[in-house]
């Protein structure tokens, strides 16, 4: 075991130059024309380094782990990141409304009000869901299977950092500090959990989901640390010293709907991890959670797309360009579809042998992702319609529409898991997204006068000239 372990030591040092690779690829997107090419290029090249990073961690915890421990760790990981979206208050997705337009208009009383309300806020929430979650799994722990009792308890002690990671994440973006807003979520993170696994792995020459979960909550808060250190630091240098106005009900009134949307959002891609742990063993669940994360680098051409693509729409819109919004957005719907259905086929291509990477029996779970994948690519067909409407105003709709699919989610997970198993989830998953996707086009077009399928023409010349 420990020779196995001083292979995969020597080849996450050779991940230690990823920070450089990030950067150096920066450096290259600055000779560019345009700062939305440059950040949407640093955008997506870190994703896809931070996604194959990732994987490659996902892959290594599973097995010094092994498949039940694994399969442990991904539901307890999962409710992070389900509750750290809900701790953000809004708050991560908020900073690309709120910055430009304060920004654009020279309020930076509301500007640095906004800054430390939004940062505080969300940790105080991380704090508060934390300590309630802690409570729960313990009343409810007749009602929880032993193996994760723990593991959960443990790892909810990361919510607040990772909460307060998000915020800062979108303020980083807001500023078009692409670095600071991508490498900490997407390089450091993944990097430095598997590190510290591997540590104890070492020490004790095994590690189990409780080992797993108190290294993701050491990691988390190292890298959301680190960050605000960081950003600190940026901040300074951009918005001078000065008086701050707190207009709360309104930061809270704009970001609150975004956070539904934002924990719809997330609550769709991880409700079918977290419904097959009730009707299937820690071993099953790390196959289907191996296929979901296989699958994860087709997603996050979507993300990657829509986190670059946030406060354009919003500046569009401030300055009252449909006919330019509406270029922009079919180009974005393009990227996203097409760079997504390459990434799709490939992987489907080489999915057999990634998955057999994870260990025995993981290969099982290749139908699996083909049927999650037909899902990713209806998403990415309409491209970021969901950061469109935010971004425009129509953020309550956006959350309707969110709360609708993750209802049908979860209805169709409770038919179709106990009769299809993994399969069932799966196939859930993919109809409930194919309706997410086609309301959101309807809803931006029906609002906006945007059409966001990747067909359609780029741009509808209005009358007026103004905006929906």
């Amino acid at each position: 075991m420990r020779g196995s372990a001083d292979t995969w030591a020597n080849r996450l040092q050779r991940t230690a130059g990823t920070r450089t690779l990030a950067l150096l690829i920066e450096r290259a997107a600055a000779l560019l024309d345009g700062d939305a090419s440059r950040m949407a290029l640093v955008t997506f090249s870190t994703r896809v380094l931070g996604a194959a990073l990732a994987y490659v961690s996902q892959i290594l915890l599973a097995r010094w782990m092994g498949a039940s421990d694994y399969g442990v760790f991904s539901v307890a990981w999962t409710w992070i990141i389900v509750l750290g979206i809900f701790a953000c208050i809004g708050f991560s997705s908020s900073p690309n409304r709120f910055i430009p337009q304060y920004l654009k208009s020279g309020d930076l009383e509301r500007l640095r009000g906004f800054l430390v309300f939004s940062r505080a806020g969300s940790l105080f929430a991380g704090l508060g869901l934390a300590a309630v979650g802690m409570v729960l799994v313990w009343v409810l722990g007749d009602h929880v299977s032993p193996d994760y009792v723990q593991p959960l308890t443990v790892i909810l002690l990361a919510l607040p950092l990772f909460a307060l990671g998000g915020v800062q994440d979108g303020i980083a973006r807001s500023y078009d500090w692409t670095s600071l807003a991508m490498l900490p979520t997407y390089i450091w993170r993944p990097l430095v959990i598997p590190a510290l696994v591997l540590g104890l792995l070492l020490v004790n020459g095994s590690v189990s989901a409780f080992d797993a979960a108190v290294a993701a909550v050491a990691a988390t808060w190292i890298v959301a640390l680190y960050q605000l250190l960081a950003l600190n630091r940026r901040l300074r240098s951009a918005v001078p010293r000065g008086k701050r106005t707190m207009d709360v009900p309104t930061w809270l009134l704009i970001s609150l709907p975004m956070l539904l949307v934002e924990g719809f959002l997330q609550l769709i891609v991880s409700a079918d991890v977290i419904m097959v742990s009730f009707w299937h063993s820690p071993d099953e669940v790390a196959v289907y959670f191996a296929a979901s994360k296989t699958l994860a680098l087709v997603h996050f051409v979507y993300f990657a797309v829509r986190a670059a693509s946030a406060h354009r729409f919003a500046s569009f819109i401030h300055s009252d360009d449909h006919d330019g919004l509406a270029n922009y957005v079919h180009r974005a719907s393009r990227w996203t579809f097409w760079l997504s259905l390459g990434t799709g086929l490939a992987l489907l291509v080489v999915a057999p042998l990634l998955l057999s990477l994870f260990g025995e029996g993981f290969s099982s779970g290749y139908p699996i992702l083909a049927v999650l994948l037909v899902g990713a690519l209806m998403r990415a067909a309409v491209g970021p319609a969901d950061a469109l409407l935010s971004m425009s105003g129509h953020q309550k709709i956006c959350a309707g529409i969110y709360g609708a699919t993750f209802a049908m989610n979860v209805g169709l997970n409770l038919m179709l898991i106990p009769a299809f198993g993994l399969l069932g989830a799966a196939i859930a998953t993919s109809i409930s997204i194919a309706f997410e996707a086609s309301s959101l086009a309807f809803a931006a077009w029906r609002r906006l006068e945007v059409k966001t399928f990747f067909l359609a023409r780029a741009a509808v010349t209005r009358d007026d000239g103004g905006m929906a």
